[in-house]
This record gives structure tokens, C-alpha cells and sequence, in this order.
């Protein structure tokens, strides 16, 4: 028999998580502060916390030197397009696996899980000449394909336990009233599978969002997404902190705000069949 817990050990893990929340979001907290700093105060040391001029220059100088909204509308692509992309092949992925299994499933999950741990500058060199021949360097159309490739295993995995959840007697029932495989899946799995599906989605835009190494290395200018225009602020002669950022804020808005809008759906998503 579990255990009551006391109001004294409730009020403890309250505050050990409050501890550990402020923890993590104090390098964002320092990064917003230091991009209403001048750049003497940014580098100032000891560090100037709270009490200094609070500008929005670098703000004004950041848009001013970059299009930042060109930036925003290439991250937006990017990662709404990759996780369309994604989705589109794991669905049926993850359904293959999770009710018609064969003796290599699992075999074939842990395969696709391990390219995750290969280092990504080990294929950027062939990926490059590649992508120079076939003349997609800098466009959409490389960038969404890659970002669909490094995210898919972790796509088809969460797919996968949120399929492995919805009892096989449902399927099978409809398919005894008739329901073709696109039945099937359209009409009776995906709506099951909804709240999975939305965090899947939700994570897997984050992931293509925050994604840099590729993004930096494949583009230039055209399908630049926002890591492209944060690593513009690093110069031959030095870092520009309160600019930096600045970009930096600019950057992660966006997707923090989406987070906070949702953070409901993605919670609700992750625990989906953690209950039976």
C-alpha cells in the first residue's frame, strides 16, 4: 500500500523543483538581461546583474544590420516542413511496427536509434558534394530532407510506443466491419493517437528549430534559418555580447513562446499510455 505523502515532504519536492527549474532557465534569464546591456556593461566584471541602463539598442541594431524576419520565415519552413515530411513517412513506419511486427522489429528500432549516436561531421563532407552536385546547396528542399533524416528515428520511436498502447482489438474489429489499411489509419489510429502525435510533432519542431550544425554548414543565405542569423553576430574581431544577445532573444522567442502555449498538449502527449 502506497504511502501518504506528508505536507512537509510535498512542500520539499516543491521547492527542489522550483530549484531546479530556475537552474535551467537562468542561462535564458542571463541571455534576455545581457541583451538590454550596452556592450561595456555586458562584459563588465564582476558581472552587473539588475542595476544598469537598460537599453533596446542592440535590438534596433540587430534588425537594422539583418532581416530577421527573412530568418524567422526560414525556420518556419524548415521545421514545419521536416516535421510534415516526418510524420507523413513515420505514421505508417510506427503502425507496421507496432501491429504487424516481424522477428527483426525491435532489431530494426535500435538500428535506426543508433544513427542518432553516428557524429554528424563524419557525413557532412559527402553531404556537401552532394548536395553542391545535384546544385540543392542552400535551398529548402536539402534542408528539409536532412532535418527530416536526423529526426525520423526519434519520430518512429515515439510513434511507436504510443502505438504499441491502443489495444489491437479495436483494429482488428474494424477490420472485420470492412476498413481498408487508409481506414484504418486515417479514421481510427491517428484519432486514437492524437495526443501522442501533437507532442511528437511538437518535439520534432523544437529539435528542427534548434538545430545548427546542419543548418550552418548547408546554407548561406538563402534558406538561412535564425541559427544562421545568431552565428552572424561572431566576427574576426570578437564576440559582441549584448548583440549577440540580442539575436540570441530574437531567436529562441518564437519557439519558447509555442512551448508555453503548449506545454499542456506536450505534457498530456508524453504520458500518453503511461496509465492503463
Amino acid at each position: 500500500m502506497a504511502r501518504a505523502v506528508t505536507p512537509q515532504k510535498k512542500a520539499l519536492w516543491t521547492v527542489l523543483a522550483w530549484i531546479v527549474g530556475l537552474i535551467i532557465f537562468f542561462p535564458i534569464l542571463w541571455i534576455i538581461l545581457t541583451s538590454f546591456k550596452t556592450e561595456a556593461t555586458a562584459i563588465a566584471d564582476p558581472p552587473v546583474w539588475f542595476f544598469f541602463d537598460w537599453t533596446t539598442e542592440n535590438y534596433g541594431i540587430v534588425q537594422d544590420r539583418s532581416d530577421y524576419f527573412r530568418f524567422l520565415w526560414n525556420s518556419v519552413i524548415l521545421s514545419v516542413g521536416s516535421t510534415a515530411v516526418g510524420i507523413l513517412i513515420a505514421v505508417p513506419a510506427a503502425w507496421s511496427m507496432a501491429f504487424v511486427p516481424g522477428r527483426r522489429t525491435k532489431d530494426i528500432l535500435m538500428w535506426m536509434l543508433s544513427t542518432k549516436m553516428l557524429p554528424a561531421v563524419g557525413v557532412l563532407f559527402p553531404i556537401v558534394l552532394i548536395a553542391k552536385w545535384l546544385n540543392m546547396y542552400d535551398s529548402y528542399i536539402l534542408l528539409i530532407g536532412v532535418l527530416t533524416l536526423i529526426n525520423l528515428p526519434i519520430i518512429v520511436w515515439m510513434l511507436y510506443t504510443y502505438f504499441k498502447e491502443i489495444p489491437v482489438d479495436i483494429l482488428e474489429a474494424a477490420r472485420m466491419d470492412g476498413a481498408t489499411l487508409r481506414s484504418e489509419i486515417l479514421y481510427i489510429l491517428t484519432p486514437m493517437a492524437i495526443p501522442g502525435i501533437a507532442s511528437t510533432v511538437l518535439l520534432n519542431i523544437i529539435l528542427a528549430w534548434n538545430e545548427a550544425f546542419w543548418t550552418l554548414n548547408l546554407t548561406t543565405v538563402s534558406a538561412a534559418p535564425l541559427t544562421k542569423f545568431i552565428a552572424s553576430y561572431s566576427s574576426p574581431e570578437g564576440l559582441f555580447f549584448a548583440k549577440l544577445s540580442a539575436a540570441s532573444t530574437m531567436a529562441i522567442a518564437p519557439i519558447l513562446i509555442l512551448g508555453w502555449f503548449s506545454q499542456k498538449q506536450l505534457v498530456r502527449g508524453l504520458t500518453f499510455g503511461a496509465v492503463k
